[in-house]
Formats: structure tokens, C-alpha cells, sequence
């Protein structure tokens, strides 16, 4: 059975491994001409997405590109004196299970463990899809497929050729993100400078294998801004306009916005559709269910549901009129959970008042000077959606040869085992 996957960043090539463990033929295609090198920013994989990336067997390789940040210096706007945190503990209360780790990193990793059993066509994307399952590209000659897996994001190409532009399926959650990527002018080694005001928060980190530093940008808005999400000259200038005269820490990151060689920037915003199947067509990760970049635990979910995707294709012979559904079912509570996740996160990380900014200080400050154990028991108590992550479980899909139920015959191609 054939199989078409668009994105190669996480959700794309996590589901290509499983799809291929259980006998399916894959094809991944992705638009950028090789794997994204894009500077990126650093990811959370919680207890879930780390169990699944032990499956994998390629859970040595993310502890070794984990970004070992466990230090956080906080500086709260007004203020002399920072705040100072030990992040290790933080994390702890949060997950028994975590690892920060650059998203290029990550990418790279899931899909070394698949190019060997899967067909990966860089420098391409799909311009069509018919009901029947032929598949037109921008560049290459139509192809048939069985199924169709969005796995491209956000901005979700094959979201939008299946599903449309209405309704509108996106919830605007009062806030924006940014990164940048520049020289690590301060020499961090395992830790985030981090300055907090109301309405605004920015840090600057640099993991320990990388030569450079990211920083990073969260500020509120009450309303959607004016900028296309490929705007890249608006969105500087926003985010210049969001923290002017912050700090001169700010200042002098704000003046590596026209030096630097990645640059990311984009709406805090979920989406919420009914369904994220039609047809032969379902999508996976942040192009059917983002709870938010940057505050919603999203590449731990997109693992989890590329995961229980795969599992229930096999499960259902590749009958994807009984999978589809079924894989929706078990990863309703999963998606519901991780937008509560990030609202609650964003309200946190990007305070309204000169309250809420006190209290994320003195937060970090008490937690870190806890043992783990009564750490965990004060987040319990104090943020009801803080262990979340850690909380979900996933079914056990045994890689099993798929023995029936498709419309071309089964098993064959790069990924039969």
C-alpha cells in the first residue's frame, strides 16, 4: 500500500518509520530543497515522545544533541536584581521524562532513522489531489497514492487544497513568537538569559554543541497584527516595535535582526477543526491539530500522533475509513489537553501584570530550591495542566506486517519489512 507524506520536519518522517515497521510503501515529499538547516529553536520532547523515540532506537542521538540548558537567569523589567534558577529541577517537576533539543536537530535524527526504507523527493510540493488518489506536483510527473498525509505544518499545504480556507479552522490566542539566530556574543553554556515585562518576554540561549546562540521573542497582542506569515521584513519590524527600550541586552539582540542567517516568526494560534480526515486525505502534528508553537508542547504531540496514526492503519489493515476515525478518537483527549496546555502556558510565560511577572519569578525561584519530589507536588497544586505531557498514553501497536484491507496490493516498496 502506498503512501504520500508531505513534510519532512518531525510528525513526517516519525510516521514514515512506523508506517514503513508495519509493511506500508512511503513517500516523503518536502518543498525545501534538503533537510531545513534554518537555525531553528529549541524543542521540548516529554515522557510520550521519549519512549517512542526509544522505540525508534534513536533516543542516544537526542541526548546527545540535547541542548543541556539547566541554568535560567531572570531579569524582571524595572528591576536590578535578576532571579536565578535551576531549570534541571524546573523541567523535573514538570516531566519525569524531557529533553530540549534544537528542532533541525530533531528533524535531522528521525529522519536519518528512516532515509535507508523510505522514498524522500526534496525541491518538490503537491499542487493537486484527487479523490481517487492521484497526486500532482509542482515539479514532478502525477503519481497515485493510497493515502495522503498532511504533515507540513501550521501553513499546511495539503490542508489547504483538501480542506479549504472556510471555514476558518484557526484561534488566534493573543500572542506572537519569534527566534533569531546569532552570534553567542555572551558566551552562554547551558543557560537562558531571560528578561520578563509585562506583556513581553525575551531570552537568549546557546546550546552546547552549537557555535552560535538563539533568541527568542514572546509578546502579547490583542489582536491579529497585519503581517503575512512570509512578510519577514513586517515581522522584524513588529518585533522591533514589541520590545524597544526592554533592556540593553534586548537592544543589542533586536540589532542582530538584519545580520542574521535564520529567522523565524509566526501567531501563537491553535487549530480546532472538527475533523482532520477527508477521504483519503488526513493530516498529522501542527497541520491538523497545533496547539500553539512554542507553548503548547507541540513536537511531543505531533510524535504521539504520527505514532498512533501508523498504529492504526496497521491495526486496520489500511482500511483508512476504519483508521482514520480511530486515530482521531485516540488523540482527541491528546490535543484537547495540550491547547489547555497553552493557554495556560502563554498566560505564564508572557505575564499581563506586574503581578503575574512577580510570580513567574518567584515561581522559577521556589520550584528550583525545592527537591524534585515537593516540586512536583507545588506544580500539581499551582498549574493544573503543568504534568499534562507527561500524562498521555499511547496505545501499543506492535510492528505487524499490514495483511489486508487495501485497494492496491499490500506490503512491497522501500518499507516493507
Amino acid at each position: 500500500m502506498r503512501i504520500l507524506i508531505s513534510g519532512a520536519s518531525v510528525a513526517g518522517p516519525v510516521l514514515a518509520y512506523w508506517l514503513t515497521r508495519h509493511g506500508f510503501s512511503v513517500t516523503v515529499v518536502e518543498r525545501a530543497p534538503a533537510l531545513r538547516r534554518t537555525g531553528g529553536h529549541a524543542v521540548d520532547l516529554f515522557r510520550p515522545a521519549m519512549d517512542i523515540s526509544e522505540r525508534m532506537g534513536v533516543l542516544p542521538r537526542v541526548e546527545e544533541r540535547a541542548t543541556g540548558t539547566n541554568r535560567m537567569t531572570l531579569h524582571r523589567e524595572g528591576s536590578r536584581r535578576p532571579v536565578r534558577a535551576d531549570l534541571s529541577k524546573i523541567f523535573g517537576a514538570a516531566s519525569a521524562r524531557h529533553a530540549e533539543i534544537m528542532r533541525d536537530d530533531l528533524s535531522e535524527i528521525y529522519h536519518d532513522a528512516t532515509r535507508d526504507d523510505v522514498e524522500y523527493v526534496f525541491g518538490d510540493s503537491i499542487t493537486e489531489i484527487s479523490p481517487d488518489g492521484e497526486v500532482r506536483f509542482e515539479n514532478a510527473a502525477p503519481r497515485r497514492f493510497d493515502l495522503v498525509v498532511g504533515a507540513d505544518g501550521l501553513h499546511s499545504n495539503v490542508r489547504r487544497l483538501v480542506f479549504g480556507e472556510e471555514p476558518r479552522s484557526d484561534t488566534f490566542i493573543g500572542a506572537y513568537f519569534g527566534v533569531l539566530t546569532l552570534p553567542n556574543v555572551l558566551g552562554l553554556d547551558g543557560e537562558l538569559l531571560i528578561h520578563v515585562g509585562v506583556g513581553r518576554t525575551a531570552g537568549m540561549y546557546g546550546a552546547r554543541h552549537l557555535g552560535e546562540a538563539r533568541a527568542l521573542f514572546l509578546f502579547r497582542s490583542e489582536r491579529e497584527l497585519d503581517c503575512h506569515h512570509r512578510d519577514v521584513p513586517r515581522q522584524k519590524e513588529l518585533l522591533r516595535g514589541a520590545f524597544a527600550g526592554m533592556h540593553a541586552h534586548v537592544d543589542r539582540w533586536l540589532d542582530e535582526l538584519d545580520r542574521t542567517p535564520a529567522f523565524y516568526f509566526d501567531s501563537i494560534t491553535q487549530l480546532r477543526m472538527d475533523t482532520w480526515s477527508r477521504g483519503r486525505v488526513t493530516l498529522v502534528g501542527d497541520a491538523g491539530y497545533s496547539p500553539g508553537p512554542a507553548v503548547g508542547g507541540s513536537t511531543s504531540l505531533a510524535v504521539v500522533g504520527a505514532y498512533v496514526l501508523a498504529g492504526e492503519l496497521a491495526r486496520a489493515g489500511g482500511d483508512h475509513e476504519r483508521a482514520f476515525p480511530a486515530y482521531e478518537r485516540v488523540m482527541a483527549e491528546h490535543v484537547r489537553g495540550s491547547r489547555a496546555v497553552a493557554l495556560s502556558a502563554a498566560k505564564t510565560l508572557i505575564p499581563a501584570s506586574p503581578l503575574g511577572v512577580w510570580g513567574l519569578a518567584q515561581g522559577a525561584r521556589l520550584i528550583s530550591a525545592l527537591p524534585v519530589v515537593p516540586g512536583r507536588a507545588l506544580v500539581r497544586l499551582t498549574t493544573r495542566s503543568a504534568r499534562f505531557h507527561d500524562s498521555m498514553t499511547v496505545p501499543d501497536h506492535p510492528p505487524v506486517p499490514v495483511v489486508s484491507g487495501g485497494r492496491s496490493d499490500l506490503g512491497g516498496g522501500p518499507g516493507a519489512k
